[in-house]
């Protein structure tokens, strides 16, 4: 999976002609870190559908507030370019991101 950072986050994703699928996680966030293989996966799985990322809120604060990220964990969609889909909260399940993953594939 593709790493965005504040630095890389135009090109990768604001810029891109498809859709993005970004994991937004931090280190302290246990349900980020039991869903990340999880969603490893699913990048695996549905490789060259559409493009998944990360994104760790450590370092990339505002960048996440921007995309109105503001709980962990949080997957965000983008088709290009813009914001179309947030999936939130610590009931959060792999079936539904898979779902949406679906949705755009």
């Amino acid at each position: 999976m593709l790493e965005i950072t504040k630095d890389n986050f135009d090109e990768e994703v604001k810029n891109f002609d498809g859709v993005v699928m970004i994991d937004f996680w931090g280190e302290t966030c246990g349900r980020c870190l039991e869903l990340m293989p999880d969603v490893v996966a699913l990048a695996e799985k549905y490789d060259g559908k559409m493009k998944f990322a990360k994104l760790n809120i450590k370092g990339n604060r505002r960048l996440a507030m921007g995309q109105g990220v503001m709980g962990l964990p949080s997957i965000v969609f983008f088709e290009k370019g813009e914001k179309k889909e947030h999936l939130s909260g610590e009931e959060l399940s792999i079936e539904e991101i898979e779902n949406t993953v679906k949705t755009y594939c």
